[in-house]
């Protein structure tokens, strides 16, 4: 691709290139297809339907993500039936409604992922959820727990230091809009010095637009150029004062959560978690289980997706067990 370049997106294209980067068996095309479903008059969320059976398990991405982020982690566990949904504000689904753009919340958006679960997966055995995906399956979890029958959270807990995810709000508050895609690609690239050039240009082009002039926008940001007023809520972290915690109001939730619970953390500088973090949890919830990516920041689905996926089967597997 160069910059003067306009081209056909295929967002089904791009599956061979998650598995042989990752040397997982690909003898036939994925059944992969997308869903809508009306949240609100005139809203919409869309997420993508992995398999032909009902869906086993629900994925969540995380803030400025997209439910291609968990492409590989799907490919990985075929032939289980999956939902990755696109949060409000982001991927395909339409801009976050008044009561998300107003406080930028998990509740908010977990009031819109309950519809769309209620539609489409209403018997899935899990969430799991990833980062602000992560903090949205709490919120999901407390406020209609028949719809979460276990939780795995991805590298989040609320609480968390600000200081611990400053390099991801960082990335996310940089320009709306990039005059070409090598300079959209260069911004990532510099952000995520682990990951190849080749999944990093396939994440840009499930989360990014190439606007009429050539420039590109991401698909999060997007909203920003419809408020007139200046940028809106959509997507966008803001930032964090230095040395408080983040999302201190579901700390009790996740302590009075019923079902099984299980987290997943990496244990990169580049993770959100540290000691801490994870020793605060188990006080609070200690029936809960965590296991350790050693060679994982904070996207796990996407440095050690694999070995992710072999996480997620298993702690499906007790459900059924």
């Amino acid at each position: 691709m160069t910059d003067s370049n306009t081209f056909e997106y295929d967002e089904f294209s791009y599956f061979f290139e998650n598995a042989a980067e990752f040397d997982l068996p690909y003898d036939a095309a994925p059944v992969v297809r997308r869903e809508r479903i009306e949240v609100e008059a005139g809203r919409w969320v869309s997420a993508l339907r992995w398999g032909d059976g009902t869906p086993e398990i629900v994925l969540l991405h995380g803030g400025a993500q997209n439910a291609h982020t968990w492409d590989t982690v799907a490919l990985a566990l075929r032939p289980l039936s999956i939902l990755a949904i696109d949060l409000p504000g982001h991927g395909h689904s339409d801009g976050p409604g008044a009561a998300q753009r107003r406080e930028r919340s998990p509740a908010a958006a977990a009031a819109d992922v309950a519809v769309a679960i209620r539609e489409l997966a209403p018997d899935a055995a899990m969430v799991v959820g990833m980062s602000f995906g992560g903090l949205t399956a709490i919120a999901l979890a407390d406020s209609a727990p028949d719809l979460v029958r276990r939780l795995l959270l991805v590298d989040v807990l609320p609480g968390l230091k600000s200081e611990h995810s400053r390099h991801i709000v960082d990335f996310v508050n940089g320009p709306v809009t990039f005059a070409s895609f090598d300079e959209i690609l260069a911004r990532t690239m510099g952000f995520n010095p682990t990951r190849s050039e080749s999944s990093l240009r396939r994440g840009i082009l499930h989360n990014a637009l190439q606007l009429e002039d050539g420039s590109w926008v991401w698909r999060h940001s997007r909203w920003r150029l419809d408020d007139a007023a200046g940028p809106s809520n959509a997507g966008e972290a803001a930032p964090p004062q230095p040395s408080t915690r983040l999302h201190t109001e579901l700390v009790e939730p996740l302590a009075r959560l019923a079902m099984p619970v299980l987290l997943a953390r990496g244990l990169r500088p580049d993770s959100v978690l540290r000691d801490d973090d994870e020793a605060h949890m188990r006080q609070r919830l200690p029936d809960a289980a965590v296991v350790h990516f050693d060679e994982a920041g904070h996207s796990i689905q996407g440095d050690m997706p694999v070995e992710l996926a072999t996480t997620i089967r298993r702690f499906l597997a007790e459900s059924v067990g």
